[in-house]
């Protein structure tokens, strides 16, 4: 039985992974933070009740080289970052010390323990920022965020251990992709959220930042398989994961109040005090890669995907 150890288990990859290697037969290991509200809410019941858990934090070694220690994975999956971009701004250091010298130290520890498991590094459509779409493995990176900036390093980091320790180390660079069970505080749950509340007389309007930002929107149960499959690879190496197509928010906000028979205009407004310092205008990936040698391509559609994140929030708010 194969093992896998998964940081960053109880965000929206983390979940979605959880379920597919569970599914696959693998022993399940997944760490997560000692804080007074666990956010466990994502995994279901079977889930929890079959993943051995570890407390951890990527900002401190002794428990990365702890959990690895413990449970001997066969993959190691790093899907763990301060993943709010524009938060990012507010607490630079803090999205460094754990998207970038977080990798850094899980790196560290396998190489130390000498375990010979295989990497997963979670990197971001965000480590392109303004580069000219549509991007794959050989745009150059322009970050625009802190948390991008921590992502970049991450990716050479991972890359650099690959090379200079011969470990079976690759990272997915997956552009946007999302689910019922994305946070809250990202765009496309804010909208289908909205949607839920403004058809049951519970909000007027929604406050949204930049509308004519474009990005290439996936499910993120879709990208989770190709995560797997990068891991399966003989050789370890660099891939994006993408639908190539971009759709704005505007487009999406549209289709959401669509799916209840309403005009997004006429609730919907932007708030320049919620663009970031530096936007990222337009990103599309170029999955030609990825469907060429890990067979992958995505099975949801934008539209499905819109659908299925406002029935979630209609039946669940």
């Amino acid at each position: 039985m194969k093992r896998a150890l998964i940081f960053g288990i109880t965000g929206q990859d983390g979940s979605y992974l959880s379920d597919l290697l569970l599914d696959k037969g693998y022993a399940v290991h997944g760490v997560i933070r000692r804080i007074s509200a666990p956010t466990i809410s994502r995994l279901s019941p079977a889930t929890w009740d079959n993943v051995c858990f570890h407390y951890g934090d990527l900002t401190d070694q002794a428990s990365i080289d702890q959990a690895i220690a413990a449970s001997e994975p066969d993959e190691i999956y790093n899907l763990a970052a301060m993943s709010d971009v524009k938060i990012s701004f507010d607490v630079p250091m803090s999205s460094l010390d754990m998207t970038g010298a977080g990798t850094l130290r899980i790196l560290e520890a396998i190489r130390k323990l000498n375990i010979p498991a295989r990497y997963y590094q979670a990197s971001s459509s965000e480590m392109f920022g303004s580069s000219c779409p549509p991007q794959d493995e050989l745009t150059p990176f322009h970050p625009r965020s802190p948390y991008a900036c921590a992502k970049v390093f991450a990716y050479h980091t991972a890359v650099n251990y690959r090379e200079a320790y011969a470990m079976h180390a690759s990272n997915g660079i997956l552009f946007n992709h999302e689910s019922p069970r994305r946070g809250e505080n990202f765009v496309t749950r804010k909208i289908t959220k909205a949607v839920a509340h403004i058809w049951q007389g519970k909000q007027k309007f929604l406050l949204l930042g930049n509308l004519n930002a474009r990005r290439d929107w996936g499910f993120a149960g879709d990208y989770v398989e190709a995560m797997w499959r990068i891991v399966q690879q003989s050789e370890s190496d660099d891939y994006v994961i993408a639908t190539g197509e971009a759709h704005t928010v505007r487009e999406f906000a549209d289709l959401a109040f669509q799916t209840v028979g309403l005009d997004y205009l006429d609730f919907v407004k932007s708030d320049p005090k919620m663009f970031r310092p530096t936007e990222v205008d337009f990103l599309q990936g170029d999955p030609t890669k990825a469907r060429q040698v890990l067979g992958w391509q995505p099975k949801v559609s934008f539209k499905g995907l819109v659908q299925m994140m406002v029935d979630y929030d209609l039946t669940h708010e």
